[in-house]
Formats: structure tokens, sequence, C-alpha cells
């Protein structure tokens, strides 16, 4: 017998662990951190997480978590992809964006992308940015035959593909009609999203049926119209309002283009559709494959061809994510995304660059942007498998939850008379609204972390400057970033910074050793940080086991320092002798604003009596505590 031979031999003869033997392991563990009389499946449920508004993460997933049949790749309900041998041929599709209004410098980027690994372009055109007209010079010297081109013109679509249509037939690089490859953006639907312009959403709908009609006489390889989930995350909307919106979308456009002639096998080939990819990897992943399944599941209805039922996913690093503080930390965030992107199945990928936020992407940004899908498909081997996450449990059963409230969503907007009378009336809006104020809250309270700004805020960062982007239409729903209510206080910090030559300060009063007061003062550190706001360490009162604090030497440092507001830090039972009287003595000093580190208890009013503004404590609103900090501090 060989060695693994024993080995296996041996490990056979341990008895199987059932889940109530888990169960049994996870009540323990519950109960050395203070969680008791919890058993069985109670305890279990104890570990479960919300990672969206009623959707939950379970602790743990077997094979008798029920989902449906995934199927095979290439075939319905396509949830393990919409391509047979999926990216494992080819890869996947690298698009890279470009809005600079520059012709010049843009193609620049452009054909830096191109001779550096980018398979498509994703260009922004029309109103404030690059004008239609400059189509040509933008696209100068690239190989149309061998790059795809995806536009984005807003209410422009129909000018901007005329110039396309030209370029292909007539321009110096013409090409013949099937080998153009790309899509022409007609968005309607997504266009009133964006800026809340109902009246020529009629017409703009008869101009894209008639590109799709022309796209599908003349040119095979090219779409007509682009199904952008986009708006609607880039408003707050959760995972499975983006999928029930953007179907509800794609719905319409069917009925439109069937309409207008074509069959529903032809309308469903003239549509791609793009969705944001997030940092939340399995999100991410079970989205795009829960996509794919609703959208089989309109199709079979719809009686669209099997060979045209497949949903083109265009995945895009969420803009949501992105900061402008510490912006470095995006690489790894569009590193995650970009991913969970592939391993989802996206035809195609868009890694928006790590500045994309502040303006316009310098050179380096594009290239890193680049450069992490060529680590991804070519030195990490992404795409050498189909479908990596299928079988997973969690991800099934993921995917099979997103489905089904995705596809909710879809119904409520289809009773409501459809995408575009659901836009106009305002119930799109408030429903987004309703999940973005819920999400927030857990921002405020960094219950959501977003490191480098809500955590482990850096405040002697260098700022990165970028030229400003031509502005996106506006007007209908909004645009939101998680680390917006963070980012807007260390705006007011660096403002009070460049008028006065100093940042707001709050002074860390400590009470007692080092040993007893690090836990809070370290907190409290990182917390008024991630406001913009200074926060020196005072450990005048000193205090040991035998000697109490000296309270004035403490207000001593205080009027020493500087700061207006002050922080005291210190250990339940210190609180509970000197809490209060360190209060008193730091208002005397002149403080403006006491805050303490920690719950109050039941001894909040005495607290409060002595002096004490506010409380700060892990789950508090941190977003309050700071504004109250600076409107206390400043009277």
């Amino acid at each position: 017998m060989t060695v693994h031979e024993q080995a296996f031999s041996e490990s056979s003869e341990f008895p199987a662990a059932s889940r109530a033997d888990w169960q049994r392991l996870v009540e323990g563990v519950l109960a050395k951190s203070g969680k008791t009389g919890l058993a069985g499946a109670a305890a279990e449920q104890a570990l479960t997480t919300e990672v969206e508004d009623g959707l939950t993460v379970q602790a743990l997933y077997t094979a008798a978590d029920p989902a449906p049949a995934p199927g095979r790749p290439g075939f319905a309900p396509f949830v393990r992809g919409g391509r047979v041998p999926g990216a494992v041929m080819a890869g996947w599709d690298v698009r890279q964006q470009h809005a600079d209004p520059d012709p010049e410098r843009a193609n620049r980027a452009v054909l830096a992308d191109l001779e550096n690994g980018v398979t498509s372009l994703w260009l922004t055109v029309g109103g404030a940015g690059l004008p239609v007209t400059a189509l040509p010079d933008l696209l100068r010297g690239v190989y149309l035959d061998l790059a795809g081109v995806v536009l984005d013109a807003g209410a422009e679509f129909a000018e901007a593909a005329a110039q396309l249509f030209a370029l292909y037939t007539d321009g110096p690089a013409a090409i013949p009609a099937p080998e153009a490859t790309g899509n022409l953006g007609a968005d309607p639907l997504g266009l009133l999203a964006r800026t809340g312009q109902d009246a020529a959403t009629g017409s703009q709908l008869d101009a894209a049926a008639q590109l799709a009609a022309r796209c599908q006489r003349e040119f095979a390889c090219l779409r007509a119209l682009t199904v952008d989930a986009l708006p609607y995350h880039d408003a707050g909307a959760t995972s499975e309002q983006e999928l029930g919106l953007s179907l509800a979308t794609a719905v319409a456009y069917l009925r439109q283009l069937t309409e207008a002639g074509l069959t529903a096998s032809q309308a469903a080939g003239q549509l791609e559709f793009r969705y944001a990819a997030g940092a939340d990897q399995f999100l991410t992943i079970a989205k795009l494959r829960a996509a794919r399944r609703l959208w089989s599941r309109v199709a079979e209805v719809c009686e669209v061809d099997p060979a045209a039922a497949g949903q083109r996913q265009h995945a895009v690093t969420s803009t949501v994510m992105m900061t402008e503080r510490d912006p470095w930390v995006n690489m790894l965030r569009t590193t995650v995304a970009c991913l969970s992107a592939a391993v989802g199945g996206a035809d195609a990928i868009t890694v928006l660059p790590f500045d994309s936020a502040l303006g316009l992407p310098d050179g380096f940004a594009r290239r890193i942007a680049r450069n992490t899908q060529a680590i991804l498909h070519d030195e990490s081997s992404l795409a050498r498998v189909i479908d990596p996450a299928g079988g997973s449990w969690y991800v099934e059963q993921l995917t099979d939850e997103l489905a089904r409230g995705g596809w909710d969503v879809f119904q409520q907007i289809e009773r409501a008379g459809g995408q575009q009378a659901a836009l106009a009336s305002g119930l799109v809006r408030d429903q987004l609204a309703q999940s973005w104020a819920r999400r927030s809250a857990d921002l405020a309270h960094r219950r959501e972390p977003v490191t480098g700004v809500s955590e482990f805020p850096n405040l002697a960062e260098r700022p990165v400057a970028r030229d400003p982007a031509p502005s996106r239409p506006g007007g209908g729903l909004p645009r939101v970033r998680r680390a917006e209510a963070f980012e807007t206080l260390r705006t007011r910090s660096d403002r009070q910074l460049a008028a006065t030559g100093a940042r707001p300060q709050l002074l860390l009063a400590s009470l007692g050793p080092r040993a007893v007061h690090t836990a809070r003062s370290t907190f409290a550190a990182n917390l008024f940080q991630a406001g913009g706001i200074e926060t020196p360490l005072s450990e005048a009162a000193g205090g040991s086991q035998t000697e109490p604090p000296d309270l004035d030497a403490l207000a001593d440092a205080f009027r020493a320092s500087g700061a207006r507001a002050a922080c005291i830090c210190s250990s339940d039972k210190l609180y509970a002798e000197y809490g209060a009287a360190a209060a008193a003595a730091l208002k005397a000093a002149g403080a403006g604003y006491v805050v303490l580190a920690g719950q109050p208890g039941d001894q909040r009013e005495a607290y409060q009596a002595a002096g004490v503004d506010d409380f700060v404590y892990v789950g508090g609103d941190a977003v309050a505590a700071l504004t109250a900090v600076y409107e206390g501090g400043e009277s």
C-alpha cells in the first residue's frame, strides 16, 4: 500500500460531519463571543450577512441548497455563458472608453490602446464632448476591420451612426460591410433615464429602429442598440433593480423593433446589454449569470431562435465605487471588478482608469487599466476555463436569488406600463432613491467601509489633479458615489487649510496609561481623519492603577493645542470615575465641542450635563458625528 493509499484509507475511517455537528461548533464560537442562547439553525442564522436590500449570504452552502439547473455553456438558459467555448478560444473583448473632447489627443490615446492589447473602442461623442463630426479624426489610423467601435452619443446617436457608416463604406480605411463590428449605441430609454426629457423619446425610438433595420440589411455583425443598465446603477440601484430595469428596457426595444418589421430573432440580435461590475466579486458574477438567464426566458416567450437568444454582455467597472480621495486604491477595486466580470462570463469588459472620478485619465492610468485586463487574461489564465464559478453552491444559489428578484422588479415595471412610463412617472427614480438612502445609511455608519476614505484615510496624501472631463447629460436620475459624503467633509477641510493654513483639529484627550486608552484613541483618530480633521494625541492627563488622571494638565494641553474640539478616550472604568469631570475641565478650557469615544450606557444624561456633546462608537453615524464636530467646533 502506498503512502497516499494508506492516508486515504485512514481518512475514510472518520465519520462524515453533519450540518448539526457544524452548528454545534458554531454555537460554541458564538458563546465565546458573548452571543449565548443560540442553538441549531438559530446559531447558523446569526452568521448570515446582508449584502444588499433583502439579499443575504449564508455562512454555509451545500448540495442541499436548491438552485435550478444552469444548463451548459452556449445553450439556454445561458447561465454558464452565451458562447459554447466561452472565452477559451478568443478571450473576452478588451474594450476601453475614450471621452477626450480633443480629437488629436484622443486619437493618440486610441492608437496607444490598440497597439497595447485593447481590442475594441467605446467612444463618447456628442454633447459637450468630442463633436460627432470629428469621428473621422478620432479614428484616423484605426483598422476598422480589426477593432470594433461602440458609440455612446446620447441624443446624437443617429448623426454619429451616419458618420461611422460613412467611414465603413467610403472612408480611407473602408471595409466590407460584414467586417464591421461593434454597436451604434442607440439607447433612447437610457437617455431618458439620464436626462428626464421624455418629449423626444418616441422619435428616438423610431430612429433606433431604422438603424437596426439598416444593420440587419447591410452590416451583419454590427448591432444598433445598447440596453445600458449603468444609468440605474449610477443612481444607486441594487443588483436586482439593475437586472429588472435592463430587462424592461430590452423588452420595450423588442416591441419597437418588431413593430418596425424585424422578426423577434432579428430584433434580439440588435441588442447588447451593459452592466456594472463592482468590487463585490460574487455579487457581480451572479448578476451577469442571472442576466443571461432572465433574457433567455424573455427570448423563449418571444420565440427567438436559440442561435440569437444568448445575451451579449458588456461589463464596465462601477463608477459608484470609485473615489476621488486616495484614488490609487481604485486600481485594486477595478482589478477585482474585472476578475468578477470575466468569471461571470462577460463578452466585453471595460476597466475604467483609477483616476476617472477626477476627470480625464492620463496615459499612465489608461495603461494600468488595459494592463489589468492583460494580467487577468494572459497571466492569470482566467480565459482558459469556461464558467469557472459554475458548480459553486453559493454562486448558483445567489444567481437564482438575483434572477428571481430581478424578475419581480421587471414585472413591477411592466405593470406600471413599461419602462418609458415608469421613468416618466418618477416610479424608477423613487425606488432607486429609497435603495440609495438605505445604502447611504450603511456607508455613513461604516457598515460598508470605503478604504482610504471612510477607513484608513491619509490626510497627508498629495492631491491628484486631472483635466476636467466633458459633462454628461443630466436632469434625470442622479449620479452617486459611495465615498461622496466623506469626501465632501474632506473638501471642507481642504478649504479651511487653504484659507487659514491649518486643518480643523480635534484633541484626543486620553485618560490613563497608553494600554488603557489606545484602542479608543486609535478608533477615534481613524474616524475623525475620515472627515479631514487632524487628531493630535494628548497624554498629559496621565494616570495609572494608583494615580488619578491630572485633569488640570489635560486642560492646559487643550489650551496649548489650538484645537476647538476634543474627544475623551479611555476605558469604561475610568469614564465612570473621571469622564464627566474631564468633559467639564475641557469645556472650562475653551473646548467648543466635546466628544466621548464609547457608548454612554445609562450615564448619558450625566455626561451631557458635564459638557459631553456627542458620543462616537463602532456602528454609529460617522457622517453625522463628523458634521457635528465641524459645526460645534466653529461655534
